[in-house]
Protein backbone atom coordinates (compact mmCIF):
# COMPACT_ATOMS: atom_id res chain seq x y z
CA UNK A 1 0.00 0.00 0.00
CA UNK A 2 1.15 3.51 -0.77
CA UNK A 3 0.09 6.81 0.76
CA UNK A 4 0.47 10.16 -0.94
CA UNK A 5 1.06 13.36 1.03
CA UNK A 6 1.85 16.95 0.14
CA UNK A 7 5.40 18.13 0.67
CA UNK A 8 7.45 21.22 0.06
CA UNK A 9 9.47 20.64 -3.10
CA UNK A 10 12.61 21.73 -1.25
CA UNK A 11 12.08 19.44 1.76
CA UNK A 12 15.03 17.06 2.32
CA UNK A 13 13.07 13.94 1.29
CA UNK A 14 11.75 15.65 -1.83
CA UNK A 15 15.23 16.83 -2.82
CA UNK A 16 16.63 13.34 -2.26
CA UNK A 17 13.96 11.78 -4.50
CA UNK A 18 14.44 14.45 -7.15
CA UNK A 19 18.20 13.83 -7.13
CA UNK A 20 17.54 10.10 -7.68
CA UNK A 21 15.12 10.94 -10.48
CA UNK A 22 17.57 13.26 -12.23
CA UNK A 23 20.44 10.79 -11.80
CA UNK A 24 18.35 7.99 -13.35
CA UNK A 25 17.43 10.23 -16.29
CA UNK A 26 21.05 11.26 -16.80
CA UNK A 27 22.10 7.62 -16.95
CA UNK A 28 19.27 6.73 -19.32
CA UNK A 29 20.08 9.57 -21.65
CA UNK A 30 23.83 8.81 -21.57
CA UNK A 31 23.06 5.40 -23.09
CA UNK A 32 21.41 7.24 -25.99
CA UNK A 33 24.22 9.78 -26.50
CA UNK A 34 21.87 12.59 -25.47
CA UNK A 35 22.76 15.30 -22.95
CA UNK A 36 20.12 15.51 -20.22
CA UNK A 37 19.36 18.99 -18.89
CA UNK A 38 18.64 19.17 -15.14
CA UNK A 39 16.45 21.87 -13.62
CA UNK A 40 15.39 21.59 -9.98
CA UNK A 41 11.84 22.86 -9.49
CA UNK A 42 11.19 26.35 -8.18
CA UNK A 43 9.51 26.30 -4.77
CA UNK A 44 6.88 28.89 -5.67
CA UNK A 45 5.83 26.95 -8.79
CA UNK A 46 4.96 23.91 -6.67
CA UNK A 47 3.18 25.73 -3.84
CA UNK A 48 -0.61 26.25 -3.96
CA UNK A 49 -2.30 27.81 -5.77
CA UNK A 50 0.46 27.71 -8.40
CA UNK A 51 0.97 23.99 -7.88
CA UNK A 52 1.65 21.18 -5.46
CA UNK A 53 4.35 18.59 -4.84
CA UNK A 54 3.70 15.19 -3.27
CA UNK A 55 5.67 12.31 -1.83
CA UNK A 56 4.61 8.66 -2.00
CA UNK A 57 5.29 6.54 1.09
CA UNK A 58 5.30 2.78 1.45
CA UNK A 59 3.73 0.83 4.33
CA UNK A 60 6.67 1.62 6.61
CA UNK A 61 6.44 5.36 5.91
CA UNK A 62 9.59 5.42 3.77
CA UNK A 63 9.57 7.97 0.95
CA UNK A 64 9.56 5.96 -2.30
CA UNK A 65 8.36 8.39 -4.95
CA UNK A 66 7.31 11.89 -5.83
CA UNK A 67 5.68 14.13 -8.37
CA UNK A 68 4.23 17.55 -8.81
CA UNK A 69 1.98 19.79 -10.80
CA UNK A 70 2.44 23.44 -11.66
CA UNK A 71 0.29 25.98 -13.43
CA UNK A 72 1.40 26.86 -16.94
CA UNK A 73 -0.14 29.21 -19.51
CA UNK A 74 -3.72 28.29 -20.35
CA UNK A 75 -4.40 25.92 -23.18
CA UNK A 76 -7.21 25.78 -25.70
CA UNK A 77 -9.40 24.05 -23.10
CA UNK A 78 -8.85 26.52 -20.25
CA UNK A 79 -6.75 26.42 -17.09
CA UNK A 80 -3.74 24.19 -17.59
CA UNK A 81 -1.42 22.52 -15.12
CA UNK A 82 1.65 20.50 -15.99
CA UNK A 83 2.68 17.18 -14.46
CA UNK A 84 6.38 17.10 -13.53
CA UNK A 85 8.93 14.72 -12.02
CA UNK A 86 6.71 11.65 -11.57
CA UNK A 87 9.13 9.15 -10.05
CA UNK A 88 9.05 5.88 -8.13
CA UNK A 89 12.10 4.08 -6.84
CA UNK A 90 12.80 1.06 -9.08
CA UNK A 91 12.13 -1.52 -6.36
CA UNK A 92 8.56 -0.21 -5.92
CA UNK A 93 7.49 -0.30 -9.56
CA UNK A 94 4.89 -2.71 -10.88
CA UNK A 95 2.59 -2.41 -7.85
CA UNK A 96 0.20 0.17 -9.29
CA UNK A 97 1.71 2.95 -7.20
CA UNK A 98 2.51 5.05 -10.28
CA UNK A 99 -1.19 5.13 -11.08
CA UNK A 100 -1.94 6.10 -7.45
CA UNK A 101 0.58 8.93 -7.67
CA UNK A 102 -0.80 10.10 -11.01
CA UNK A 103 -4.40 9.98 -9.74
CA UNK A 104 -3.49 11.98 -6.64
CA UNK A 105 -1.85 14.66 -8.76
CA UNK A 106 -4.85 14.79 -11.09
CA UNK A 107 -7.11 15.31 -8.06
CA UNK A 108 -4.89 18.13 -6.81
CA UNK A 109 -5.01 19.74 -10.27
CA UNK A 110 -8.81 19.57 -10.31
CA UNK A 111 -8.97 21.06 -6.80
CA UNK A 112 -6.80 23.95 -8.01
CA UNK A 113 -9.20 24.57 -10.90
CA UNK A 114 -7.38 22.86 -13.76
CA UNK A 115 -9.42 21.95 -16.79
CA UNK A 116 -6.54 20.07 -18.39
CA UNK A 117 -3.27 18.48 -17.42
CA UNK A 118 -0.28 18.30 -19.75
CA UNK A 119 3.09 16.60 -19.52
CA UNK A 120 6.18 15.99 -21.56
CA UNK A 121 8.32 12.88 -21.57
CA UNK A 122 10.93 11.05 -23.59
CA UNK A 123 10.05 8.17 -25.91
CA UNK A 124 12.58 5.92 -24.13
CA UNK A 125 10.36 5.96 -21.01
CA UNK A 126 8.05 3.28 -22.37
CA UNK A 127 6.48 2.31 -19.02
CA UNK A 128 5.66 5.97 -18.32
CA UNK A 129 4.16 6.38 -21.78
CA UNK A 130 2.02 3.28 -21.23
CA UNK A 131 0.84 4.61 -17.86
CA UNK A 132 -0.15 7.95 -19.35
CA UNK A 133 -1.97 6.37 -22.30
CA UNK A 134 -3.87 3.96 -20.03
CA UNK A 135 -4.88 6.89 -17.81
CA UNK A 136 -6.47 8.74 -20.73
CA UNK A 137 -3.66 11.04 -21.82
CA UNK A 138 -3.51 11.75 -25.54
CA UNK A 139 -0.49 12.68 -27.62
CA UNK A 140 -0.51 16.37 -28.48
CA UNK A 141 1.67 18.93 -30.22
CA UNK A 142 4.63 20.27 -28.23
CA UNK A 143 3.53 22.95 -25.78
CA UNK A 144 7.05 23.79 -24.57
CA UNK A 145 10.66 23.64 -25.71
CA UNK A 146 11.94 21.11 -23.17
CA UNK A 147 15.16 19.74 -24.68
CA UNK A 148 14.64 16.42 -22.85
CA UNK A 149 11.18 15.77 -24.31
CA UNK A 150 10.21 13.88 -27.44
CA UNK A 151 6.52 13.33 -26.61
CA UNK A 152 3.83 15.61 -25.20
CA UNK A 153 0.50 14.54 -23.70
CA UNK A 154 -2.73 16.22 -22.64
CA UNK A 155 -5.76 15.07 -20.63
CA UNK A 156 -9.02 16.93 -20.13
CA UNK A 157 -10.09 17.06 -16.48
CA UNK A 158 -13.63 18.26 -17.18
CA UNK A 159 -16.71 16.38 -18.29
Amino acid sequence: MVTIQESAVDAPEALSLLEEYFRSRELGFANQNVVYSIAFPAVDAFTAPAGVFVIARDESGRAVGCGGIRRVPSGQNGTRYELKHLYLRPETRGRGWGRNLLSALESHAQALGASELVLDTHHSLTAAGALYASAGYMLTDPYNDNPNATRWYVKSLVG
